[in-house]
């Protein structure tokens, strides 16, 4: 077992380790400061401006998805077929890094499956990051490790995040290429090698390839067939969408393989930001490289209590406006760097898609608020034209949200699970409470950067994988 001090090579400007820069705390100020002038000299016409803002956004957010995932099956995923792999002589040193923290539950699992991947133990190198004071994972690892892998493990100290666990594995990486792999995950064995063809058959500047994420257990309760309809419209078809335009991709937080050297150059990931994976996508566009999707799988392990999923959701919604808000510290460099497509999309697809979360109870209950006293109490924020279209709006973008859902289920033949997406609504309400939740931690600094960890092995995987069909 090693052990290394943590290194980043993220620049303090690119990191999420302080909220906002001093531009933008002079800028937040003066727009609530000016703000707050208006609603005092006219409230009407503040309250006009802000709902009629939110509800362009809220409009355009739900159009951008749309309109994504209706061209996802022209988008060129790359697909290989057996007859396309590299032959075994041909393959490189890969590395696959596997951060681990109280995972003894599913290590045994996990061991067997990483060394059933199609690939040469010689040149295939697994590390299993695990934290020096987990004693709970130390105490699971059997005594002789299966050739190739390795355990590192990670001091103690702020921040104790995934990616900063992956930086320290980095260090050891020799392979030429590399992937992370979460601990519940089931990756079909020949990823590693559709990833080297990928690589193979692909300019330099394209530096990472991005597998598809599936769930192995949709059918055990309504929470898991909702978690597996967004995960079949958001890997199925948007980010297809996101691919076929050859925008910046957010990446899934597993199953990203990379050009070692490209990573690394990159500074690798910033251990103070807790969807450390969409923010790495946003900077490989900046640099002007490319992450492509690719037509190979990952199953992972659907959360079944809503306490798990709701920990694990507002950390996702936090490390989102996290990545917002760094990337916005120059938003005239940020345009350069992405183009106008590139900035447009990183708004829609990172920045204003959790605006929308939070804003779905206010616009839910200014709604109910309509149906039980009629128009009066709303007529200024919603003159009759744009109260009529807001909710046109509203629910036309609700309907497609779902028709989403439901043809991503389609897709990746959960067709018992269609007709759950007419409860979805309630999905995206249990969605909004995960999103107040992380704004109130993202405020507070003594849970800013605190990973909230997502318990696995909460139901046997072993039937639970036979019960859906995945491509």
């Amino acid at each position: 077992m090693t052990q290394q001090a943590v290194h980043t090579g993220v620049p303090e400007c690119d990191s999420a380790r302080k909220l906002l820069s001093r531009g933008q705390v002079v800028f937040a100020s003066g727009a609530a400061l000016a703000a707050g002038a208006v609603t005092v000299i006219d409230p009407g016409t503040a309250g006009l401006i802000a709902t009629g803002t939110a509800s362009v956004l809220y409009l355009a957010v739900v159009a951008f998805k749309v309109l994504l995932s209706h061209g996802y099956d022209r988008s060129h995923v790359m697909r290989f077929g057996p007859g396309e792999l590299p032959p075994e002589h041909e393959l490189p040193g890969y590395t696959v890094l596997v951060p681990l923290y109280r995972e003894s539950k599913v290590l045994h699992a996990l061991l067997d499956r990483l060394a059933a991947l199609d690939y040469p133990d010689d040149r295939r190198q697994i590390l299993l990051l695990v934290e020096e004071d987990d004693e709970e994972t130390r105490g699971a690892l059997p005594a002789v490790l299966p050739s190739g892998f390795e355990v590192v493990l990670i001091p103690a100290g702020h921040p104790r995040t995934k990616p900063k666990a992956c930086n320290v594995g980095l260090r050891h990486a020799r392979g030429e290429f590399c992937v992370i792999f979460d601990a519940e995950d089931q990756p079909e064995p020949a990823q590693l090698r559709k990833a080297v063809a990928a690589f193979r058959s692909s300019p330099r500047w394209m530096v990472c390839v991005q597998a598809e994420l599936q769930y192995w257990n949709p059918w055990t309760n309504w929470l898991t067939r909702c978690f597996a309809a967004e995960y079949a419209h958001n890997f199925g078809l948007f980010l297809h969408g996101l691919d076929r335009f050859r925008l910046p991709i957010p990446l899934g937080g597993t199953s990203n393989h990379f050009r070692t050297d490209a990573l690394r150059d990159l500074g690798a990931w910033d251990p103070f930001n807790v969807t450390e994976d969409a923010d790495l996508g946003i900077r490989i566009a900046r640099r002007g490289w490319s992450v492509r999707m690719m037509e190979s799988v990952t199953l992972e392990e659907a959360n079944c209590r809503l306490g798990n999923w709701l920990r694990q959701r507002s950390r996702w919604i936090k490390g989102y406006c996290q990545t917002w808000l760094v990337h916005m510290r120059s938003p005239v460099r940020l345009w350069r760097e992405l183009g106008p497509r590139g900035f447009v999309s990183f708004q829609l697809a990172v920045g204003f898609a959790t605006l929308t979360t939070l804003l779905n109870p206010v616009f839910w209950a200014m709604t109910a608020l309509y149906l039980v006293a009629g128009s009066g109490p709303i007529a200024g924020l919603f003159p009759g034209p744009v109260l009529y279209t807001a909710v046109a709006s509203m629910l036309a973008g609700n309907l497609l949200l779902m028709h989403g859902y439901m043809a991503g289920c389609l897709e990746r033949g959960l067709h018992a699970a269609v007709r759950t997406m007419l409860l979805a609504p309630a999905y995206w309400a249990l969605m909004s409470v995960a999103a107040y939740r992380a704004v109130w931690q993202l405020v507070r600094p003594s849970r800013r950067h605190f990973w909230e960890l997502t318990e696995h092995g909460l139901i046997d995987a072993g039937p639970a994988g036979r019960q859906t069909t995945v491509r």
